[in-house]
């Protein structure tokens, strides 16, 4: 049988190094380790490698085989492991993998207990360069704000916004998925439930207006509290205010150290 041609590990002539080659946009099914035991979804996947400059190519088909062997749930630990052993597979001396999801979580409606689900999106993402390892967390939560401003000038009512703040964190050591929609939840006007009845609209509508809240104070004082976790190494805060009077929406960041 004649010899197949391995065009990827030819030598390239170019002198340039890549620093991400790989897959993008990998669909599995998963289970994800999370506070409340473990929770079954389906994860798009970003997998890549550094390439260095004598090498043509990665050898893609690599990616995919070390996935379909992946055994047990994902968590902190399982996706250094995992990382780990993309590089050993691919050779390579960096990569990162990137696992996107929706993660749900069961809710009582404030006042009747009502049972329902609440669906938030979740990046985990593992990497490891010059040797080191380092894992981040990305976790997009909807909260209710309600305008001061509109507030205090108005003779009855407030205009309110439905709000995405999306905490993305480096830390040394796991972090709950929970842990963190429950610190943004406590700092948004409201939080948001999959089902109210009205006694229970009728208690969101007014918790919110006794909580007004900027979008400049919604990433303060989330950055506030991230900033008290000795575990979390650095962050970044973003909330969009979707506008309810405007087409547009109000924005903001912060970006610690």
């Amino acid at each position: 049988m004649d010899t197949i041609a391995d065009v990827q590990s030819s030598v390239d002539k170019r002198n340039m190094p890549i620093n991400q080659v790989g897959v993008k946009g990998l669909r599995l099914p998963l289970s994800i380790i999370c506070a409340a035991g473990e929770q079954h979804t389906v994860a798009d996947l970003t997998m890549t490698v550094a390439l260095p400059a004598e090498q043509k190519g990665t050898h893609m088909s690599r990616f995919i085989e070390l996935m379909l062997a992946q055994q047990g749930s994902m968590d902190f630990a399982a996706l250094q492991r995992l990382t780990g052993d993309m590089l050993l597979k691919l050779q390579a001396t960096a990569g990162r993998i990137s696992i996107r999801f929706p993660f749900f979580r069961r809710k009582l409606a404030p006042v009747t207990g009502i049972s329902s689900l609440l669906d938030y999106e979740v990046m985990l993402s593992g990497e490891i360069l010059a040797g080191v390892y380092q894992h981040s967390l990305q976790v997009v939560i909807p909260v209710t704000s309600l305008c001061p401003c509109s507030k205090e000038i108005s003779a009855y009512g407030a205009h309110n916004q439905r709000s995405h703040v999306t905490v993305t964190l480096i830390s040394t050591e796991a972090v709950a998925i929970e842990e963190i929609i429950d610190l943004v939840e406590l700092q948004g006007s409201c939080q948001l439930y999959g089902l109210l009845k009205r006694p229970d609209e009728k208690y969101v509508t007014e918790y919110a207006y006794d909580n007004p809240k900027f979008v400049e104070d919604m990433v303060r004082d989330v950055a506030t509290a991230l900033k008290a976790d000795v575990r979390i190494q650095s962050f970044t805060v973003e909330s969009e205010n979707f506008e309810s009077i405007h087409n547009h929406s109000a924005y903001a960041l912060i970006q610690y150290p």
